[in-house]
């Protein structure tokens, strides 16, 4: 079997391994947050806890699917391989419908105030970068 991509240029490793290295901070806040334990939920003040104990569990799958859609994605991107392209668009999908409902549907812009907007900004931008990322990396030939 032969290996039909073209060699990949020193910085789309570099591109790779940070897109890897943000999104396993992504599962590390996905699995910090879900296994919240009971003492740590008591101590947060009560509005922050309101907003916790209130997230469904779809707002909670859509938060997996972004974290580790993202993390296997930057995976599939330093394998080469072209799944990449499908696993951040899956990823993008579930940052929007997480934050859609974090921003607009809670209470959390009152809670945290403008700060809100700063985080869930950077990761659309990142996972959109990704995206655009992986379909050019793919259209070059360094993945397939």
């Amino acid at each position: 079997m032969t290996d039909n991509k073209a060699k990949a240029p020193v910085w789309f490793w570099i591109i790779a391994a940070a897109a890897l290295l943000w999104n396993a901070i992504g599962v590390m806040s996905f699995l910090t947050i879900t296994m919240m334990s009971a003492d740590n939920l008591a101590a947060m003040p009560e509005v922050e806890r309101a907003l916790y104990e209130s997230t469904p569990i779809w707002a909670t799958a859509a938060f997996a699917i972004a974290v580790f859609g993202g993390l296997f994605g930057s995976l599939m991107l330093l394998l080469r391989n072209g799944l990449a392209t499908t696993l951040f668009m899956a990823s993008l999908a579930g940052i929007i419908i997480q934050f859609t409902r974090w921003l607009f549907f809670t209470n959390a812009p009152e809670v945290y105030g403008a700060e809100t907007y700063f985080m869930p900004g950077l990761v659309t931008v990142i996972a959109v970068f990704l995206l655009w990322f992986s379909t050019k990396a793919k259209g070059n030939g360094w993945i397939a």
